[in-house]
């Protein structure tokens, strides 16, 4: 399965790159294109590889109505939303999601007078929290309070938050078809409710594997000769998603590493990590700037120049 360009590349520069790296990454659709830019702009060649399919749903956005709509049966019709104290996003799909929802919903579903509602995201995804959505959700924009925490992790934002103290928060995240559920959001729902919160989960959107065929790329690059220089994971789900498809071929992970021994794996943050070292994938990078993907662009070049160094 050949993936056309995500977008027009420029003539990438030599100098720029030790040499000509393949590098597959088996993000969804909505993250790939910035991904892929910044592969390419260190002069490497991005092979996207979709391992899941991320994407809201009728029914998704339905369930997101639910809070955004006025309670019916009392005097003065209020949206469920004005129930919660916080709006807690793990992911920017979710943002997305609840902007999609906002945009055809008839009114905003706060009140210009009421509690302030805290809206908290991680790293770069809170750029999507701009004026227009903040006009979507209150007209009154001092009713909203953005939070982005200093480290881009599920955890990070729960200490963000703070003590919830018997409060509401609601958390749209993603409803996971055909494949295990990652623990990263039953355990950020569980540490929020340690921390005093009352977490309302809200399955604001859908991560389904991308089929048996998904790792055909990876499977006819490592075959080749020169392989795969490396491979990018930005969420456990990816990498389930690869392995069930390797299967699908009559290969396992230790397979393609033995076709490609000198591929690099990386994972974009510790949470993605620990997810595929506990499927049994080994992780050689991992980012410690998780707030972007230059993070984990950065630390293969990182890796690189240090081989490059031990080698001469």
């Amino acid at each position: 399965m050949q993936h056309p360009p995500l977008f027009p590349f420029p003539v990438p520069s030599p100098e720029n790159s030790r040499r000509n790296c393949v590098i597959a990454f088996t993000t969804p659709q909505n993250y790939a294109p910035r991904l892929s830019e910044l592969i390419y702009l260190k002069g490497w060649t991005p092979l996207w590889c979709p391992t899941v399919i991320v994407e809201s749903t009728q029914q998704t956005i339905s369930s997101i109505h639910h809070y955004l709509n006025p309670q019916a049966g009392i005097d003065e019709p209020n949206s469920f939303l004005e129930e919660f104290s916080a709006l807690a996003f793990t992911s920017r799909t979710g943002i997305t999601a609840f902007s999609q929802a906002l945009s055809i919903n008839p009114t905003s579903p706060l009140t210009p007078n009421g509690e302030i509602l805290t809206i908290a995201a991680l790293g770069n995804d809170a750029e999507l929290l701009d004026r227009e959505f903040i006009r979507k959700m209150c007209e009154n924009p001092e009713r909203i309070r953005v939070l982005v925490p200093s480290i881009a992790t599920p955890s990070g934002l729960v200490e963000a938050l703070g003590l919830g103290q018997g409060r509401k928060v609601l958390c749209p995240v993603p409803l996971v078809i055909g494949l295990n559920e990652p623990p990263v959001v039953p355990k950020f729902l569980e540490d929020l409710s340690k921390r005093g919160w009352i977490p309302v989960r809200l399955d604001a959107y859908e991560t389904r594997w991308a089929g048996a065929k998904c790792a055909v790329d990876v499977v006819t690059k490592s075959e080749e000769e020169c392989g795969l220089d490396a491979i990018v994971f930005t969420s456990t789900g990816e990498v389930e998603g690869l392995l069930k498809s390797l299967e699908e071929f009559g290969l396992d992970w230790s397979m393609v590493r033995r076709r490609c021994p000198r591929m690099v794996v990386a994972a974009h943050g510790p949470v993605t990590a620990t997810g595929a070292e506990s499927l049994g994938v080994g992780i050689d990078v991992v980012s410690s700037n998780f707030g972007s993907f230059d993070g984990v662009v950065d630390a293969l070049a990182h890796k690189w120049k240090s081989l490059e160094n031990q080698e001469s």
